[in-house]
């Protein structure tokens, strides 16, 4: 499996970015995938993650309600919608799988392949 994330930039405060991950080389329904985040000098942190089917997404507490998580199983891409956004959000922000579609995972060695990261930075 092999997974793409873009759509990284520089934006100001209160602004919106979408983060998109490609994914390749396996079977897209049979993973859970999950957005993660690491700031500079600070452990991996989770963010969001979506089902194949069941269940609605879920969602760090520190993102809830500015952030959408969302699936396109024809195009095989994940999607990471990124509203009112603040320069604590600022990290490198990667793409996750896990081999296990309808899970709830939100650790980090929960998930068994993962994207390069794309940079998010957020100006005050």
């Amino acid at each position: 499996v092999q997974l793409q994330a873009s759509g990284g930039g520089l934006v100001q405060a209160g602004g919106s970015l979408r983060l998109s991950c490609a994914f390749s080389g396996g079977t897209f329904s049979h993973y859970l995938m999950g957005w993660f985040r690491q700031a500079p000098g600070k452990e991996r942190e989770f963010v969001a993650a979506i089902r194949w089917s069941g269940g609605s997404p879920y969602y760090a507490d520190s993102v809830k309600g500015r952030f959408t998580i969302s699936r396109d199983n024809a195009e095989i891409t994940v999607y990471l919608q990124m509203n009112s956004l603040k320069p604590e959000d600022t990290a490198v922000y990667l793409c996750a799988a896990r081999f296990a579609a309808n899970s709830d995972a939100r650790l980090a060695h929960d998930y068994d392949y993962w994207g390069q990261g794309t940079l998010v930075t957020v100006s005050s």
